[in-house]
């Protein structure tokens, strides 16, 4: 059995360093090689090898691999993943990210894209590249990830979504990604749990240039996130908050009933992305 066993740098470099050494280590204690827990884990040994180095961020199906792989793991690398994942995302996003991440409600208002909460990953990575980040795996690699908190097991977070109609007809990637993008957004509408409303083109068009959002908490007082370039920002003053909650409620009063938004969905994808 071939084993790999190549030394990588400082582990306490960073989390994504001390994940990927923690991983190679119990591996090569079973005498594992990269190839084998690839193909238990369902990824590349390439994958393998950018993860153990730190260069990869490794997804939560990863990190659960690797926990009922490894005899003595504990849960410890299901533990740590949130920590690792968050590395992958720029320093200034990474606290809205953490107030994201234990979110009881999301409420988020886009003119123009599908927010990252929502978009498949085709979607994210065709409105990363025109970025030309050269860590372009690892910011789809979180962006999906962060989905999670809509499915997880234990008090999954509630979504309200407001899109301008302009969300649904600009064209990102090709049409083959915006047809399962617009598929994504009809679930959601679909799902009980989450309000999914459009804000019909009709001349004038409602909300902010740009996009932002407003996280409840089951304790704690709501905050609010616009996205901006060349970054976002968090309010969590009381009256921002208080004017942000009031601009969100106008919204959702001239948007459509979210019970119309599965039939506009259903016509854009036979008119316009068949």
């Amino acid at each position: 059995m071939s084993v790999d066993t190549e030394t990588t740098a400082d582990p306490t470099a960073s989390p994504l360093r001390y994940f990927g050494s923690e991983v190679r280590l119990e591996r090569e204690r079973l005498g594992m090689s990269r190839a084998e827990l690839g193909k238990i884990a369902c990824c590349s040994y390439s994958l393998v090898a950018k993860i153990e180095t730190g260069e990869r961020v490794p997804t939560l199906d990863f990190a659960r691999a690797c926990d009922a792989t490894f005899p003595h793991a504990n849960g410890r690398f299901e533990r740590f993943w949130p920590l690792a994942l968050r590395y992958a995302f720029p320093p200034w996003f990474r606290p809205y990210a953490e107030l994201e991440w234990t979110a009881t409600v999301v409420r988020m208002f886009h003119p123009q894209l599908f927010p990252g909460l929502t978009q498949t990953p085709d979607y994210a990575r065709a409105v990363l590249r025109t970025g030309r980040p050269t860590n372009l795996d690892d910011l789809v690699t979180a962006r999906v990830e962060r989905q999670r908190i809509l499915t997880r097991e234990e008090d999954p977070a509630r979504l309200w979504l407001v899109l301008n109609e302009a969300v649904l007809t600009n064209t990102v990637g090709d049409t083959a990604i915006m047809r399962q993008q617009l598929i994504r957004l009809r679930e959601l509408a679909e799902t009980p749990q989450h309000r999914v409303q459009i804000i019909r083109r009709r001349g004038w068009q409602y909300g902010t240039e740009s996009g932002w959002s407003l996280l409840s908490f089951a304790g704690g007082a709501d905050v609010s996130h616009v996205d901006g370039f060349p970054r976002g920002y968090i309010l969590a003053d009381p009256s921002d908050v208080a004017t942000a909650q009031d601009a969100y409620d106008l919204l959702k009063a001239v948007a459509e009933p979210p019970d119309e938004t599965a039939k506009l969905i259903d016509s854009l994808l036979e008119d316009r992305y068949s």
